[in-house]
């Protein structure tokens, strides 16, 4: 991935390009900065009462979609079932939407910024994006959480390794190993906006199990669907179960039968999970 930049020393910049209300919350359009490169589109979404009673925040991380990006999980594109951002909302939660590199709009020459990956400089972004949700006096912080359904569940994850911040991750068709990754063949890793130099030494240098094994005291929820043909609900299983016996934070693992997708009651699911563990 790359080296990380660290945090910011300074609070991050940000402004509000448009507003509306909707049904239990109000949704601003933003963007903000998280380097020296063009700001980051997101969605902020805050919920009604979180003015007089601050609420939980989020990270909604979307999946790859390289017109709609972050505006799928607000409802304003892409497949049905990824609107986990508004759903969230809907429940009570702050919830920051960014955009991945890439991705929505948001194209930064993050090579020529120093990063070694788009992986990296999404990590950065996300981690600015807490940064700015535990400025807000809406929310009640120290402890984030994040959802993300294939793409944003990894990029969570990967998120969660640099960040202790994020205690709660609801996580859904995002992994398996690389091993069983397409058959082996793990090309579609190499891209810049993943990790172009994931093989560089030969075999990967980490596996999915290594980031679980980092991940131990943190609350996590798998969704790994039966028919994934993404990501091998059978090689989750194999990661998962064998570092559960070291880890000391709640885990959940769901194996719907479904194909690539995350179903409205396997997120609700995730949704009390977080509820239940945040913080904790």
């Amino acid at each position: 991935m790359g080296r990380f930049p660290g945090p910011r020393t300074e609070p991050v910049a940000w402004r509000v390009i448009s507003e509306r209300q909707a049904e239990g919350y109000r949704q601003q359009e933003i963007s903000y900065h998280s380097d020296d490169g063009p700001a980051v589109p997101a969605f902020l979404l805050i919920p009604d009462g979180a003015e007089t009673v601050p609420a939980p925040a989020v990270l909604s991380l979307h999946g790859t979609d390289l017109v709609n990006g972050h505006r799928t999980t607000v409802g304003l594109g892409g497949l049905p079932g990824r609107e986990y951002g508004q759903r969230l909302a809907g429940r009570g939660f702050v919830v920051l939407a960014p955009a991945y590199p890439t991705m929505g709009g948001h194209d930064p020459d993050f090579l020529g910024l120093g990063y070694r990956s788009g992986t990296m400089k999404a990590v950065r972004d996300n981690v600015c994006g807490i940064d700015l949700l535990l400025s807000l006096p809406q929310v009640a912080g120290p402890d984030v959480a994040a959802v993300g359904h294939s793409l944003g569940g990894h990029n969570a994850l990967f998120t969660a390794c640099f960040d202790p911040r994020l205690t709660a991750l609801a996580v859904s068709c995002s992994f398996d190993s690389f091993v069983d990754y397409n058959g082996g063949d793990i090309t579609a890793w190499h891209q810049d906006r993943y990790m172009p130099h994931l093989t560089d030494g030969g075999a990967p240098p980490f596996d999915f199990d290594d980031v679980l094994e980092l991940l131990a005291d943190r609350a996590l929820f798998v969704n790994a669907p039966i028919g994934d043909t993404n990501f091998q609900w059978w090689s989750v299983d194999r990661l998962v179960e064998g570092v559960r016996p070291r880890r000391t934070a709640a885990l959940e693992l769901v194996h719907p039968d479904c194909g690539h997708d995350f179903p409205y009651e396997i997120q609700d699911q995730a949704f009390a999970f977080l509820t239940d563990h945040l913080g904790r």
